[in-house]
């Protein structure tokens, strides 16, 4: 009789234990699916893409390059003649009359008698108090074309100035996010190195703490290993405080949800050393791709162009004029006329002031040229600065490569004496911790690589 309420109180313990088992893989599961919501996986080429996409200042650009094109089709239609269409309506209260008094004409002899001229006084009026009229009259200039010709390529220089800016704005944009995704990656390795040395310290002071108990060691020792964890966790800390930074900062640059958590993907870096040539040959490369120097020659032309409107502006204003009105109301001006016709307009005051409108766009045509030169030398040194990075770079490549190999070797010495138990978890550990900043350093040598190469793509135009 006693089996059978134990045989039922298993069942029921083997119930609950399947529920709490469900339960606890429900929770798992909810809990990969929230973790997996708040993080974003993330690839150079993904977050480019999201950068141009959500800057404002590119978008900034692009809308002033449309802006600028819309200058360009205003200033074009000044080419085109003026026409200018007219109405207007008129009520008179008081009408012109003009007055014919009896004989003011003199007599006329009929018959033997005199009638005067006009007979008898007679009034005519000279209007209606409902008068209309209505016209067109159609402008064209003469003199002024070249002043408009020189102002249409001042507006498609400043469109191109734009264009260029936009254009550096892209190449400014790429070359952020790369340099805080490989910042997020160096830091990545950093704080797995920086993880393993804190492990590393806590079983050194691990170790010595068990060696006070057993009598081995003083005190004193262990408040050192003590410190030395603290000191570790501070530099683990500070790279994890960075991280954050360079990971806030990526997320303003591409638009991203600041509640996501990224998780950037490894870039390849096999293969990632190219020949770019001689200096001289990525100098003469920038002479024409350089999007710094094209804004430079692109105001300097602009500068030339300034010159020119203002040389045409000495010219008088002649221009040809023709129109066509129509009249109702009066009877002193014909109900349709046609007319053409030429204008001239020389505004003499406007010869002095013009004067000093050239003196001005002079000037700023030489501070101009003064910028290109300047610009010109200053992307010189920047590209030999941004060449001699790429080959140190280059070279601390190869050095560390030789680096992580002997760590390798170093590391399977270590790992085959502690399964022997040769050496204890702490010199593994240590070894592990070598490992790690070895392959950091490695890392992080190629991916400045990386960061060189692209800045010396955007100095010359080849990004």
């Amino acid at each position: 009789m006693l089996l059978k309420p134990l045989n039922q109180n298993k069942v029921k313990s083997k119930i609950m234990i399947r529920i709490a088992l469900k339960v606890l893989y429900l929770l798992f599961a909810f809990q990969l699916q929230l973790s997996a919501q708040n993080s974003l996986s993330l690839t150079l080429d993904n977050a480019i893409d999201l950068a141009l996409q959500n800057n404002h200042l590119l978008n900034l650009r692009k809308l002033q390059a449309g802006e600028k094109q819309q200058k360009v089709n205003e200033d074009r239609i000044k080419f085109l003649p003026t026409i200018i269409l007219g109405g207007s309506y008129q009520y008179n209260t008081n009408l012109p009359r003009l007055v014919l008094e009896q004989g003011q004409f003199g007599q006329l002899p009929f018959g033997g008698i005199e009638i005067p001229l006009p007979a008898k006084n007679e009034v005519i009026q000279m209007g209606n108090h409902n008068i209309y009229n209505a016209g067109v009259t159609i402008y064209q200039p003469v003199s002024q074309l070249g002043k408009i010709s020189a102002a249409v390529r001042v507006s498609k220089t400043e469109l191109q100035i734009v264009k260029a800016e936009e254009a550096k704005a892209i190449h400014q944009i790429r070359q952020s996010v790369e340099k805080l995704f490989y910042g997020l990656l160096i830091l990545g390795k950093q704080k797995e190195e920086a993880e393993l040395k804190v492990a590393f310290a806590k079983s050194k002071l691990n170790d010595a703490e068990n060696a006070v108990s057993a009598g081995k060691i003083v005190e004193a020792n262990r408040y050192g290993l003590a410190a030395s964890v603290a000191d570790e966790e501070q530099n683990l800390l500070k790279v994890k405080i960075q991280f954050d930074d360079y990971e806030a900062d990526l997320k303003q640059i591409a638009g991203i949800d600041p509640s996501k958590e990224i998780v950037p993907e490894t870039v390849p870096t096999e293969n990632i050393i190219v020949d770019q040539g001689s200096v001289d040959t990525l100098i003469n490369q920038a002479a024409s791709k350089n999007n710094d120097l094209k804004i430079a020659s692109l105001s300097t032309t602009k500068a030339g162009y300034s010159i020119q409107t203002s040389q045409f502006s000495y010219l008088p204003d002649v221009g040809i004029l023709g129109g066509y009105t129509y009249q109702e109301g009066s009877v002193i001006y014909p109900r349709n006329n046609a007319f053409i016709g030429a204008s001239l307009k020389w505004n003499l005051q406007d010869l002095l002031s013009n004067r000093t409108i050239h003196e001005q766009r002079t000037y700023l045509k030489k501070q101009a040229e003064e910028n290109l030169a300047n610009t010109r030398d200053q992307v010189n040194k920047d590209i030999a600065k941004a060449y001699r990075k790429l080959k140190q770079s280059e070279e601390l490549i190869n050095v560390v490569e030789k680096v992580v190999n002997y760590r390798k070797e170093d590391l399977k010495i270590q790992n085959d004496r502690r399964i022997a138990g040769l050496n204890l978890d702490s010199d593994l550990l240590l070894a592990k911790a070598a490992m790690a900043k070895a392959e950091s350093d490695y890392f992080a040598a190629q991916l400045n690589y990386r960061i060189a190469l692209s800045e010396l793509n955007v100095l010359t135009g080849n990004y």
